[in-house]
């Protein structure tokens, strides 16, 4: 299996930027926890959000990332639970042809992707993957 370390996909040329475009289910965590997506481990601390994607997976974000990528889809008020929409920023994504790992964030998850998964860098040393039939349903190339 192929451990990835040292990443930035802003040096690949393989990479390229994508926007998602999905409307989420968003529950802000009442106390810490831990959800298994189909990627691995996703730790979670009080307040940040768990989200259920329209494809039935489930991650967390911390809080602060999530207010940054996400918002809220009316009727919905920001910072309550219920439906929010990716702000329209790219991602650098990059598919991976064999089995890999992949840390989550400095000194947090690592996550697994399968042969043909995404990796998804969101900034420097924040990285998330993303299964290939997933991405293929909520995420488009930017030209």
């Amino acid at each position: 299996m192929l451990h990835l370390d040292n990443i930035d996909l802003t040096l690949d040329p393989a990479a390229a930027y994508y926007l998602k475009t999905e409307v989420v289910q968003v529950v802000f965590a009442p106390e810490p926890g831990e959800l298994i997506s189909l990627e691995g481990p996703n730790k979670y601390q009080t307040g940040d959000a768990i989200i259920t994607g329209c494809t039935g997976d489930r991650w967390s974000v911390d809080r602060h990332r999530f207010d940054a990528k996400y918002q809220a889809v009316a009727p919905t008020q920001d910072g309550n639970d219920g439906d929010y929409t990716a702000k329209p920023v790219p991602v650098l994504a990059k598919q991976i042809h064999e089995p890999f790992t992949a840390a989550r964030s400095a000194g947090r998850d690592v996550l697994r992707g399968e042969a043909g998964d995404w990796l998804m860098q969101y900034g420097p040393g924040d990285f998330g993957v993303c299964g290939q039939s997933r991405f293929a349903r909520v995420y488009q190339r930017v030209s």
